[in-house]
């Protein structure tokens, strides 16, 4: 049974890769998830505050003027609470790579265009086989249209590919009023890969101290619908190769993604709950429903549930949404 799939150029033996999250903050992490049988590794991110400020910089840009602000000083994160600085990230890639045979790809986390962006270059020189470029940008200003916001992503996109010449993909959230038309942009820019999608974690209100408070609610099953509907959908109309991400928590998921035209499927929340070695239970219940099913590899299963290649393609759109609520009985 052949396994193996290609990823922005990278073959991959298989196509579970686990995301970037504190799994792969330290070296041992990486080696258990390589071990369990991961086709490739995301790192954890470096985020773009990281770069462009020194460690006492950073911490002076987030304490000046905290006397008009003073929640500023308990909401944003000390110097030394960041996972790695510049120079020990790009010392993980260097050990990272030495220590593993698959591919290690990198993530950079930012949102504006500027001197940041150099150090994707660095990450190349470190080793990195790949880059993921996660924008981080909630558009929450009135007086940028959405047009400007979509040219930031791909400025910065272009910014980053341009210094470097290993394979960028680009992690995107959902929340654009074409998808498609944004992925196209992208796409004409010649981006390598597009992950879809990012899953912003929303702040909440503690109501006993009234404060507004950070907190991260990991996903479920019930959350590959949607990277699933706009990965069928896509299929086949990109260059750019497709992963998806959110929602993946057993073999069916991966193997839905599969169907619907990702070429990967990252894993996160389920690694995080049931360790690095619940990976390779995912990939030996993979291998069963193919040899079940009578699929001899993945290629064979790609794209076969995309929106061009299902019966009815107008069920990844409206019409699904009024079945749906038409098929629903009130108990």
């Amino acid at each position: 049974m052949d396994l193996s799939t290609t990823y922005m150029g990278l073959t991959l033996k298989n196509p579970l890769v686990p995301s970037a999250s504190p799994l792969s903050k330290e070296l041992d992490g990486i080696k258990r998830l390589e071990d369990a049988g991961a086709g490739a590794v995301v790192l954890y991110s470096i985020f773009e505050e990281q770069i462009s400020f020194e460690a006492e910089e950073l911490d002076h840009f987030l304490t000046q003027g905290t006397d008009s602000f003073a929640e500023a000083l308990s909401y944003f994160p000390q110097a030394s609470e960041f996972n790695l600085g510049p120079d020990e990230y790009l010392e993980h890639i260097r050990k990272a790579k030495a220590a593993t045979k698959i591919p290690i790809i990198a993530s950079l986390n930012g949102m504006t265009t500027g001197g940041w962006i150099d150090y994707a270059k660095k990450m190349e020189q470190a080793g990195a086989d790949a880059l993921e470029l996660n924008i981080y940008f909630l558009a929450a200003d009135a007086t940028q249209d959405s047009a400007a916001i979509e040219q930031t992503y791909v400025d910065i996109f272009k910014a980053v590919k341009a210094g470097v010449k290993i394979p960028v993909s680009v992690k995107l959230s959902p929340f654009f009023s074409s998808i498609t038309a944004m992925t196209k942009k992208l796409d004409a820019a010649g981006v390598d890969a597009l992950v879809l999608f990012n899953r912003f974690y929303q702040p909440d209100i503690d109501l006993q101290k009234l404060e507004v408070t950070p907190g991260v609610v990991l996903s479920s099953s019930n959350d590959l619908r949607l990277p699933l509907r706009w990965i069928a959908i896509l299929y086949g109309k990109l260059k750019a190769s497709l992963a998806g991400t959110t929602g993946v928590h057993s073999a069916e998921d991966a193997v839905k993604l599969i169907m619907a035209g990702a070429d990967v499927a990252q894993m996160c929340a389920a690694l995080l709950v049931n360790g690095p070695a619940y990976l390779g239970k995912v990939l030996k219940d993979m291998q069963a429903w193919m040899e079940k099913n009578g699929y001899e590899s993945v290629a064979k299963m790609k794209g076969s549930m995309s929106q061009k290649n299902v019966a009815e393609p107008a069920a990844y759109e409206r019409a699904n949404y009024i079945k749906a609520l038409n098929q629903y009985k009130i108990k």
